[in-house]
């Protein structure tokens, strides 16, 4: 096998480790790290760069994921989206490319309003008692605290990888 083909099998690995990381992390403290950004950045232009990609995909990918984050500091600037997962999604964008970044929008649209009505719901309901203690449960049960939406991104994000550039070649 050879190193552009390792890469190629690597990206979906990747991809979904960095997403699920982001999601957890969001469940668990209701923030995303720069640190895990910029890993999931860095894998990207590693494994990009292993596996070939042309400067054209790589030049269209960037130019995408800046039209994200652009977009999505003034969702930020607006209150609606927090500043980790408007990160996530302009890193996310980056791996998609201009390929899979609409479906990207529209599931993490779709996603994120399934996401925000269970938690309407879920608040209504006592905290089992399994985790009636745990700090997580309490912040995520709480009526004032915001949805962790870096799970709808992460959902958006996997649903929308095998329309990407990693599934098409690199002609």
């Amino acid at each position: 096998m050879t190193v552009p083909e390792l890469a190629a099998y690597a990206a979906p690995v990747s991809f979904v480790f960095f997403t699920a990381k982001a999601a957890v992390s969001d469940v668990a403290s209701m923030k995303i790290g720069n640190r895990l950004i910029l890993g999931f950045v860095a894998a990207y232009v590693v494994l990009a760069a292993l596996s070939g990609l042309a400067f054209n995909q790589l030049a269209l990918s960037a130019g995408v994921a800046a039209a994200v984050l652009a977009v999505g500091f003034l969702i930020f600037a607006c209150g609606w989206m927090g500043g980790g997962d408007v990160k996530l999604a302009a890193a996310t964008a980056l791996w998609l490319g201009p390929e899979a970044t609409p479906a990207y929008l529209v599931y993490t649209a779709l996603a994120g309003g399934v996401l925000t009505l269970m938690m309407l719901q879920l608040r209504k309901l006592p905290l089992p008692s399994g985790v009636r203690e745990a700090p997580w449960a309490q912040r995520l049960h709480a009526p004032d605290m915001g949805v962790p939406y870096g799970v709808a991104l992460a959902i958006a994000a996997v649903l929308a990888f095998p329309k990407s550039h990693w599934f098409s070649g690199f002609a």
